[in-house]
């Protein structure tokens, strides 16, 4: 059993395309994810990016009001993050490829060794859908994730896909399946577990 994390923080941002307070599916899985971390002592929150009115763009502050800045902020202070994601036309939602391209900004951003910021963090993906397509979207995230510094544990994916060309959503079922739910649990230990020997052994500088 995995031992209480504490020391160990996580954030979900969720990129659904409806602003609160509207219902979401993505929402209600992002808060599974956080009841799964609180479980092993992880703390955390989550953010529904389309109320940040972040801007378009690939650096860390695009000005004018953009909403980046502020949840980048939080994505720097947390151990975890997950990125939440709904399925449209096969691809992640056009608010999750925002999140991407600005967190794209910090392969130029370092700390005092060298490190690329986002080293050390470990990095999980929730997908919710009414077709197929949770393996190709999860791959999507993972190689850009990757490719800024994030480390991805083993199975680090929860995600729910209905019936193709049926309109049941994530949220309208009566209960949480058991398949979904089981693999929440794992993407919450496997990432505990990995930021916790993360942050007791970093990476080596340069």
């Amino acid at each position: 059993m995995t031992a209480p994390a504490p020391d160990l923080t996580c954030l979900v941002l969720t990129c659904t395309l409806k602003p609160a307070p509207t219902a979401s599916s993505s929402e209600l899985l992002g808060q599974q994810v956080l009841d799964a971390f609180a479980a092993l002592g992880v703390s955390g929150s989550m953010e529904r990016v389309i109320d940040h009115r972040v801007a378009f763009g690939v650096s860390t502050d695009e000005g004018n009001g953009d909403g980046w800045p502020a949840l980048r902020r939080k994505v720097l202070d947390a151990d975890i993050l997950v990125l939440v994601t709904p399925i449209w036309m096969g691809q992640p939602a056009s608010v999750c490829k925002v999140v991407l391209e600005r967190l794209d900004a910090e392969m130029g951003e370092t700390d005092d060794e060298g490190r690329p910021l986002m080293f050390g963090k470990v990095a999980g993906v929730g997908v919710v859908g009414n077709e197929d397509g949770a393996h190709h979207v999860s791959a999507e995230l993972y190689q850009a994730l990757d490719d800024v510094g994030f480390t991805i544990p083993a199975q680090a994916v929860t995600y729910w896909v209905g019936e193709a060309m049926q309109a049941v959503d994530y949220q309208d079922l009566d209960a949480t399946p058991e398949k979904t739910a089981s693999t929440t649990q794992v993407l919450a230990r496997n990432a505990t577990h990995l930021a916790r020997l993360l942050k007791a052994s970093p990476y080596p500088a340069d």
